[in-house]
Protein backbone atom coordinates (compact mmCIF):
# COMPACT_ATOMS: atom_id res chain seq x y z
CA UNK A 1 0.00 0.00 0.00
CA UNK A 2 1.49 3.48 -1.09
CA UNK A 3 5.35 4.19 -0.87
CA UNK A 4 7.60 2.14 1.31
CA UNK A 5 8.47 3.63 5.05
CA UNK A 6 12.43 3.10 3.95
CA UNK A 7 11.35 5.58 1.08
CA UNK A 8 9.42 8.29 3.37
CA UNK A 9 11.86 8.20 6.37
CA UNK A 10 14.80 10.50 4.67
CA UNK A 11 11.89 13.49 4.60
CA UNK A 12 11.37 13.26 8.47
CA UNK A 13 14.77 12.71 9.67
CA UNK A 14 15.46 14.92 13.14
CA UNK A 15 18.20 17.44 12.00
CA UNK A 16 19.66 16.50 15.73
CA UNK A 17 23.23 14.40 16.16
CA UNK A 18 25.37 15.36 18.70
CA UNK A 19 23.95 13.80 22.04
CA UNK A 20 24.07 16.59 23.83
CA UNK A 21 21.87 18.27 21.37
CA UNK A 22 19.66 15.17 21.87
CA UNK A 23 19.71 14.68 25.92
CA UNK A 24 18.56 18.49 25.55
CA UNK A 25 15.71 18.44 23.25
CA UNK A 26 14.13 14.80 24.58
CA UNK A 27 15.01 16.41 28.76
CA UNK A 28 12.84 19.62 27.53
CA UNK A 29 10.02 18.01 25.31
CA UNK A 30 9.83 15.33 28.57
CA UNK A 31 9.24 18.07 30.59
CA UNK A 32 6.61 20.08 29.06
CA UNK A 33 4.71 16.24 28.27
CA UNK A 34 4.68 15.21 32.39
CA UNK A 35 4.10 19.08 32.76
CA UNK A 36 1.12 18.97 30.59
CA UNK A 37 -0.34 15.66 31.11
CA UNK A 38 0.66 14.44 34.01
CA UNK A 39 4.25 12.43 35.23
CA UNK A 40 2.66 8.89 35.68
CA UNK A 41 3.41 6.86 31.96
CA UNK A 42 0.62 4.64 32.91
CA UNK A 43 -1.66 7.62 32.55
CA UNK A 44 -0.14 9.77 29.94
CA UNK A 45 0.27 7.55 26.89
CA UNK A 46 2.16 10.55 25.13
CA UNK A 47 5.04 10.76 28.03
CA UNK A 48 4.81 6.65 28.30
CA UNK A 49 5.49 6.94 24.30
CA UNK A 50 8.14 9.70 24.49
CA UNK A 51 9.97 7.94 27.09
CA UNK A 52 10.31 4.84 24.90
CA UNK A 53 11.56 6.88 22.20
CA UNK A 54 14.19 8.21 24.26
CA UNK A 55 15.37 5.38 25.38
CA UNK A 56 15.79 3.86 21.88
CA UNK A 57 17.55 6.75 21.11
CA UNK A 58 20.31 6.32 23.82
CA UNK A 59 19.04 9.22 26.15
CA UNK A 60 20.30 8.17 29.67
CA UNK A 61 17.48 7.34 32.46
CA UNK A 62 19.25 9.89 34.79
CA UNK A 63 17.86 12.65 31.76
CA UNK A 64 14.64 11.50 31.83
CA UNK A 65 13.82 11.13 35.47
CA UNK A 66 15.53 15.08 35.69
CA UNK A 67 12.74 15.81 33.35
CA UNK A 68 9.98 14.07 34.76
CA UNK A 69 11.07 15.18 38.42
CA UNK A 70 10.99 18.71 37.50
CA UNK A 71 7.87 18.65 35.84
CA UNK A 72 6.59 17.14 39.39
CA UNK A 73 7.76 20.35 41.29
CA UNK A 74 5.80 22.10 39.37
CA UNK A 75 8.13 24.94 39.25
CA UNK A 76 11.06 25.68 36.39
CA UNK A 77 10.62 27.12 32.21
CA UNK A 78 7.13 27.73 30.82
CA UNK A 79 7.96 26.56 27.85
CA UNK A 80 5.32 26.86 24.49
CA UNK A 81 5.41 25.24 21.15
CA UNK A 82 5.89 27.05 18.18
CA UNK A 83 5.86 26.08 14.40
CA UNK A 84 6.97 28.22 11.35
CA UNK A 85 6.71 27.02 7.93
CA UNK A 86 8.45 28.72 4.73
CA UNK A 87 11.13 28.28 1.79
CA UNK A 88 13.98 26.45 1.61
CA UNK A 89 17.15 26.14 -0.12
CA UNK A 90 16.29 24.78 -3.67
CA UNK A 91 12.29 25.70 -3.43
CA UNK A 92 11.85 23.13 -0.85
CA UNK A 93 8.78 23.84 1.75
CA UNK A 94 10.46 23.34 5.29
CA UNK A 95 7.92 23.08 8.64
CA UNK A 96 10.32 23.90 11.90
CA UNK A 97 8.80 22.62 15.32
CA UNK A 98 10.03 24.50 18.70
CA UNK A 99 9.08 24.97 21.87
CA UNK A 100 10.24 28.19 23.71
CA UNK A 101 10.23 30.18 26.91
CA UNK A 102 10.61 33.35 24.67
CA UNK A 103 8.43 33.52 21.11
CA UNK A 104 9.89 36.50 20.11
CA UNK A 105 13.71 35.41 20.56
CA UNK A 106 12.86 32.07 18.63
CA UNK A 107 10.89 33.93 16.24
CA UNK A 108 13.83 36.04 15.36
CA UNK A 109 16.31 33.33 15.57
CA UNK A 110 14.76 30.60 13.18
CA UNK A 111 13.91 33.60 10.55
CA UNK A 112 17.66 34.87 10.77
CA UNK A 113 18.37 31.15 9.82
CA UNK A 114 16.15 31.64 6.61
CA UNK A 115 17.28 35.26 5.62
CA UNK A 116 21.18 33.48 6.24
CA UNK A 117 20.14 30.98 3.65
CA UNK A 118 18.50 33.10 1.18
CA UNK A 119 15.54 31.39 2.16
CA UNK A 120 12.03 32.89 3.26
CA UNK A 121 10.12 32.36 5.95
CA UNK A 122 6.49 32.14 5.59
CA UNK A 123 2.46 32.28 7.48
CA UNK A 124 1.34 29.66 9.29
CA UNK A 125 -0.14 27.33 6.48
CA UNK A 126 2.14 28.34 3.82
CA UNK A 127 3.47 25.14 3.35
CA UNK A 128 1.92 22.59 6.23
CA UNK A 129 -1.03 21.77 3.38
CA UNK A 130 1.67 20.19 1.02
CA UNK A 131 2.13 17.88 3.89
CA UNK A 132 0.42 15.13 5.21
CA UNK A 133 0.27 15.40 9.72
CA UNK A 134 0.67 11.50 10.28
CA UNK A 135 1.33 9.26 13.40
CA UNK A 136 3.68 6.32 12.54
CA UNK A 137 3.78 3.52 14.13
CA UNK A 138 6.28 0.63 13.00
CA UNK A 139 6.56 -2.83 14.76
CA UNK A 140 7.91 -6.66 13.86
CA UNK A 141 4.66 -8.24 12.98
CA UNK A 142 3.60 -10.26 9.77
CA UNK A 143 0.43 -10.16 9.23
CA UNK A 144 -0.82 -6.96 7.35
CA UNK A 145 -4.44 -7.94 7.22
CA UNK A 146 -4.90 -8.78 11.44
CA UNK A 147 -2.99 -5.52 12.19
CA UNK A 148 -5.67 -3.91 9.64
CA UNK A 149 -8.63 -5.51 10.62
CA UNK A 150 -7.82 -4.46 14.48
CA UNK A 151 -7.40 -1.09 13.72
CA UNK A 152 -10.73 -0.68 11.88
CA UNK A 153 -12.20 -2.59 14.12
CA UNK A 154 -11.54 0.08 17.08
CA UNK A 155 -12.54 2.54 14.37
CA UNK A 156 -8.97 3.83 13.47
CA UNK A 157 -8.42 6.22 10.74
CA UNK A 158 -5.81 4.42 8.79
CA UNK A 159 -3.97 6.21 6.25
CA UNK A 160 -1.83 3.12 5.04
CA UNK A 161 -0.48 -0.05 6.67
CA UNK A 162 2.45 -0.76 4.89
CA UNK A 163 4.62 -4.19 5.43
CA UNK A 164 8.62 -4.65 4.40
CA UNK A 165 10.76 -7.23 5.94
CA UNK A 166 8.60 -8.28 8.80
CA UNK A 167 8.22 -4.74 10.27
CA UNK A 168 4.60 -3.47 9.59
CA UNK A 169 3.76 0.47 9.46
CA UNK A 170 1.16 2.11 10.30
CA UNK A 171 0.09 5.80 9.16
CA UNK A 172 -2.99 7.75 10.38
CA UNK A 173 -4.03 11.20 10.99
CA UNK A 174 -2.18 12.02 14.19
CA UNK A 175 -5.56 12.96 15.76
CA UNK A 176 -5.67 9.35 15.72
CA UNK A 177 -2.48 8.79 17.58
CA UNK A 178 -3.44 7.52 21.18
CA UNK A 179 -6.12 5.21 19.43
CA UNK A 180 -4.32 3.54 17.28
CA UNK A 181 -1.55 2.85 19.44
CA UNK A 182 -4.30 1.75 21.94
CA UNK A 183 -5.79 -0.60 19.39
CA UNK A 184 -2.64 -2.50 18.57
CA UNK A 185 -1.77 -2.91 22.37
CA UNK A 186 -5.12 -4.60 23.00
CA UNK A 187 -4.81 -7.05 19.88
CA UNK A 188 -1.37 -7.90 19.85
CA UNK A 189 -0.51 -7.24 23.65
CA UNK A 190 3.18 -4.89 24.46
CA UNK A 191 4.76 -3.83 21.50
CA UNK A 192 8.33 -2.90 21.09
CA UNK A 193 7.87 -0.22 18.71
CA UNK A 194 10.79 0.55 15.65
CA UNK A 195 8.97 3.88 15.24
CA UNK A 196 6.61 5.96 17.06
CA UNK A 197 6.47 9.72 16.77
CA UNK A 198 4.24 11.78 14.75
CA UNK A 199 5.65 13.62 11.61
CA UNK A 200 5.09 16.37 8.77
CA UNK A 201 5.34 13.76 5.78
CA UNK A 202 5.69 15.78 2.31
CA UNK A 203 2.81 14.43 -0.44
CA UNK A 204 5.37 15.12 -3.01
CA UNK A 205 9.21 15.56 -2.61
CA UNK A 206 11.51 18.60 -3.90
CA UNK A 207 14.37 17.23 -6.19
CA UNK A 208 17.87 19.93 -5.25
CA UNK A 209 20.95 18.55 -8.01
CA UNK A 210 22.69 21.61 -8.23
CA UNK A 211 25.93 21.84 -6.00
CA UNK A 212 25.55 25.28 -4.41
CA UNK A 213 21.56 24.46 -3.35
CA UNK A 214 22.50 20.99 -1.46
CA UNK A 215 25.55 22.67 0.21
CA UNK A 216 23.09 26.22 0.67
CA UNK A 217 20.42 23.47 2.35
CA UNK A 218 22.63 21.71 4.50
CA UNK A 219 23.99 24.82 5.76
CA UNK A 220 20.16 25.90 6.21
CA UNK A 221 19.57 22.63 8.92
CA UNK A 222 22.96 23.01 10.34
CA UNK A 223 21.99 26.51 11.40
CA UNK A 224 18.91 25.23 12.68
CA UNK A 225 19.98 22.56 14.55
CA UNK A 226 22.28 24.81 16.50
CA UNK A 227 19.17 26.70 17.80
CA UNK A 228 18.18 25.26 21.03
CA UNK A 229 14.68 25.93 21.01
CA UNK A 230 14.25 23.97 17.76
CA UNK A 231 13.08 20.57 18.36
CA UNK A 232 12.06 19.07 14.91
CA UNK A 233 12.86 20.16 10.93
CA UNK A 234 10.43 18.50 8.55
CA UNK A 235 10.99 19.05 4.69
CA UNK A 236 10.04 17.76 0.98
CA UNK A 237 13.85 18.09 -0.12
CA UNK A 238 15.66 15.29 -1.85
CA UNK A 239 19.12 15.97 -2.18
CA UNK A 240 20.68 13.85 -5.45
CA UNK A 241 24.47 14.95 -6.02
Amino acid sequence: MGRAYQNRKVSMAKTSDAKAKVYSKYGRELYVCAKSGGTDPSGNLALRGLIERAKKDQVPSHVIEKAIDKAKGGAGEDFAPARYEGYGPGGSMVIVDCLTDNPNRTFGDVRLCFTKTKCKIGTQGAVSHMFDHSAILAFKHDNEDAVLEALLTADVDVSDVESDAGIITVFTPHTDYFKARQALAEAFGEIDFEVDEIQFIPKSATVISNEDDIALFEKFLDLLNDLDDVQNVFHDAELVA
